[in-house]
């Protein structure tokens, strides 16, 4: 029972301060649930607004791609730099340490290899998997003008009814096929269609002219994807120009894995996606902490 004697007659009711409410940092999501704008904030840092997700669900098409034949000793030891981590449940399940805090973007889609049609893609995941995994996001493939266009449609609609029901984002993700065009025109069509259809956020690739209209014109965030390995000066360049640019952030893996010092590289980006930091000081941070990697190596 509870202890009634000496309660003390209330008084801090701040009567001079209004009530406050702040709006959620992200666009879009103001509406959204509290349970879902939690999860979103696991993904986003709420100071930066931004993320710098690591990638590296490539196996569930590529196999062991060059950088990620062990995740235990290639991947693990960056994770204290990533914002989210972009993944399989394989991977989660067997390899990342459950202390990870930070939020889990689960791959939902797959079916085809690399030597078949990509875009043949199914919802390869159940929800309900997603939240005992207590991820923070469900990912999907788009394949806007891709063979199967419709049916990867349809497995988004799908998830986002679905990861609805329990506060669980969905991340549209725009793939493109081999022959498939790259430019702003595109890309303002499929993130478009994607927020459209319901997700609460978007990935998609930087293209150099006009990719501040697909920001622009996408009603949610959206994440530039890291894509093929390029110079580290490069993409760390890209980078900078998509969050002047209007991304809410980068989602990165070869650029990260594949590189010389992956564990500089991710610092590196993370200057520059939350603090905008110039490209170029940023890959002078990047020599710097590799460098000191091989010192402490002995290399």
């Amino acid at each position: 029972m509870a202890d009634l004697d000496n309660l003390k007659d209330t008084k801090d009711y701040h009567l001079d301060v209004p009530a406050r409410n702040e709006p959620f940092f992200l666009k879009g999501a103001g509406a959204l649930d509290w349970g879902m704008q939690n999860r979103l904030a696991r993904i986003f840092n709420p100071r930066s607004g931004r993320t710098v997700m690591l990638a590296i669900d490539h196996g569930y098409f590529l196999g062991p791609t060059s950088g990620l034949e062990r995740i235990d000793v290639n991947i693990v030891p960056l994770l204290p730099y990533a914002d989210a981590l972009m993944l399989t449940r394989g991977i989660l399940r067997t390899t990342i340490p459950p202390s990870f805090g930070r939020g889990i973007v689960l791959r939902a889609s797959g079916g085809p290899s690399i030597r078949k049609e990509l875009s043949n893609e199914l919802i390869a995941v159940d929800i309900e998997d997603g939240l005992r995994l207590n991820v923070a996001a469900m990912a999907i493939q788009v394949y806007i003008g891709g063979e199967y266009e419709t049916q990867t449609v349809n497995n988004m609609t799908r998830m986002v009814d679905m990861a609805n029901r329990y506060g669980i984002p969905t991340l549209g993700v725009t793939a493109v096929g081999k022959d498939m065009v790259r430019d702003a025109q595109y890309f303002r069509l499929a993130t478009r269609i994607c927020a459209e259809l319901g997700a609460q956020f978007v990935k998609t690739y930087y293209v150099p002219n006009g990719f501040e209209t697909v920001t622009a014109s996408c009603p949610v965030p959206i994440v530039m994807a890291g894509g093929k390995k390029l110079p580290e000066l490069e993409a760390l360049t890209m980078a900078f120009r998509a969050v002047n640019e209007g991304a809410a952030g980068v989602d990165m893996g070869r650029n990260i894995f594949q590189s010389a010092a992956p564990a500089a590289m991710i610092q590196a980006v993370q200057k520059v996606v939350h603090e905008l930091m110039k490209p170029e000081h940023a890959y002078e941070l990047y020599q710097e902490l590799a460098q000191a990697t091989r010192d402490r190596a002995g290399v």
